[in-house]
């Protein structure tokens, strides 16, 4: 027995320390957005444009990318060519934040519930509205039409970012 004890101690203790090395693992906080903060696709200021905003903690960056619209947070996300590791999500609870000036109010967004399909506009035009509390995002689809899903029920083609020139009949 005498000699188990040093073993099953050291055991323990590296249980211990693996535990803390997880704890240092965890999830990055969400961080505020600044008058300066801009859109990881295309550069636009986060500041400037109503509707909901994103940002994606990946595994090895020092800082999220941004990003202006929702939708371009789940199309980037959804790529199937997209590898990186993925450490965290946040976009813009929208039963709180204000439309028009979204700041704060940063929710997981997994754990959110989205309405695809409404007639608010975002930065890119037609977005994705983000919520922390199902209800809301009810309420919201009642008023402003579309449906409510959760995070991994928003699929590629809702995230299609041609800007609508595939439809244009004009061009």
């Amino acid at each position: 027995m005498m000699r188990i004890l040093p073993w099953l101690t050291a055991g323990v203790l590296g249980l211990g320390l693996a535990a803390c090395g997880e704890a240092e693992r965890s999830a990055p906080t969400a961080v505020a957005i600044t008058e300066s903060t801009s859109c990881a696709l295309d550069g636009m200021l986060l500041a400037h444009f109503p509707g909901p905003k994103a940002q994606v903690h990946f595994e090895g960056a020092e800082f999220p990318e941004y990003f202006c619209d929702t939708v371009e947070m789940f199309s980037i996300y959804l790529r199937p060519e997209q590898a990186r590791l993925v450490r965290a999500i946040y976009v813009q609870d929208m039963g709180k934040a204000d439309w028009d000036t979204p700041r704060g109010h940063w929710i997981d967004a997994r754990a959110a519930f989205y309405v695809v399909g409404a007639d608010a506009r975002g930065s890119m035009g037609a977005t994705i509205a983000s919520f922390a509390q199902q209800g809301e995002a009810t309420h919201f689809s009642r008023e402003h039409g579309g449906i409510v899903l959760r995070f991994d029920e928003v699929t590629p083609d809702m995230v299609v970012l041609d800007g609508g020139v595939l439809n244009d009949q004009k061009m």
